[in-house]
């Protein structure tokens, strides 16, 4: 039996049990693990205001299957993972430089946000008109269902995050152009591109997926003109150029069909929570929501009805969920800035503040409610801030 267990960097673990401040609860002699009970303290020893019963709201990349190939890897999050997540599905994917999406599409619409390093994307629309365009960090794309696409690393690589309007994608059930020749007889693709058989004696017998290709030429130099001309509407949106809304606990970017017109099924904000900051209370009148983490560490309380409550820990690379309309706030607990994404299938981002609601009501009726004090209804603000910073209560 290990009574002293040691982290990776060999220095003894501070073991959490799981007894709470007030006296409730008792030790946990194991067998138990503790890194994971480090990494989940407010799951461990939940705050004492949690009751109730929720489904599970969170789940990790890293507790994903990972899917290896020549040219980058993919695993995804979808309600195999995560059953509550219905409205949307998640993929994380790394191409190295010029490995290679290969030529696809999908019956779901594509949402994407480029974490690091670049790539090249192409698509075309039903009516012939094509995009082709290099995404940086902080970048987003939008594919419409059934578009045919595709990604290429460029000379650093790079890691995104896809986003599918269904929590039951799949990114293995893609529809890929390798796999429909694989599976085409070669007297039909003689007929339909002009050629003799032999001209397919080479091509894939089963889908490639993801593979190695040489780096791309400069965008100038991949140019391909269409006789129709390009996409009417831009897939592709530089989210870190907007200008955010800045609150003295952080800053969120808001990207909706308003700013993206295309996007028309996925909304989303880039919210940045300062340490000693939190997402305000609030809940979203539109759809669930979808997140991802990005960078710190918080935990998020979500508030069900009849007295239910629950509370999660988040680091960078976990997946959260909020069901549709139900109450939460995100603290950072972290000494650096979290930033991570909440995402939604409509074509409209959507949020109440609970301060602003009750700063907006008869203050009458707000303090016969809630018996409220007068240095709160004193303290209630008209203006949103969807970030809020802990008061200094130093004297």
């Amino acid at each position: 039996m290990i009574d002293n267990p040691r982290n990776p960097n060999d220095k003894p673990l501070n073991i959490p049990q799981p007894i709470r401040s007030d006296g409730a609860g008792g030790p946990d002699w194991g067998p138990r693990d503790v890194l994971r009970d480090l990494e989940n303290p407010d799951m461990f020893v939940p705050p004492a205001t949690d009751a109730g019963l929720l489904p599970n709201l969170k789940f990790s990349f890293s507790d994903t299957h990972m899917k290896l190939n020549h040219g980058g890897w993919s695993r995804e999050i979808t309600v195999l993972e995560l059953p509550v997540a219905k409205t949307l599905a998640g993929v994380n994917m790394y191409l190295t430089p010029g490995g290679v999406r290969e030529m696809h599409w999908h019956q779901q619409a594509e949402w994407a946000y480029m974490i690091r390093g670049e790539a090249r994307v192409t698509a075309v629309d039903q009516n012939g008109r094509n995009f082709i365009a290099d995404i940086g960090p902080g970048d987003l794309w939008y594919f419409p269902a059934g578009l045919p696409h595709s990604i290429q690393g460029l000379a650093e690589g790079c890691e995104f995050l896809l986003v599918f309007d269904d929590g039951s994608f799949s990114e293995l059930n893609t529809l890929s152009i390798s796999d429909w020749f694989a599976h085409t007889p070669e007297d039909v693709l003689s007929a339909n591109f002009g050629v003799p058989e032999e001209a397919f004696a080479h091509r894939p017998h089963e889908q490639v997926y993801i593979f190695q290709a040489p780096v791309p030429g400069s965008l100038e130099s991949q140019q391909v003109e269409s006789p129709y001309g390009t996409v009417p509407l831009n897939f592709k949106h530089r989210l870190l150029a907007q200008t955010p809304i800045v609150t003295p606990g952080g800053s969120v970017r808001i990207v909706d069909s308003t700013n993206f017109p295309i996007s028309k099924t996925i909304a989303a904000a880039l919210v940045e929570i300062k340490p000693g900051a939190m997402r305000e209370m609030h809940w979203h009148p539109n759809q669930d929501e979808w997140q991802y983490y990005l960078t710190g560490q918080g935990r998020m309380t979500v508030f069900a009805s009849g007295g239910t409550a629950r509370t999660f820990n988040y680091r960078a690379g976990d997946v959260g969920y909020v069901p549709f309309a139900n109450g939460h706030y995100i603290q950072n607990t972290g000494t650096e800035t979290l930033w991570f994404l909440e995402m939604f299938k409509s074509d409209r981002f959507a949020d109440v503040s609970l301060n602003q609601w009750m700063a907006l009501t008869p203050k009458d009726l707000v303090r016969d409610n809630l018996h409220a004090s007068p240095q709160l209804l004193q303290a209630l603000r008209k203006e949103k801030w969807p970030v809020v910073k802990y008061p200094d209560e130093t004297p």
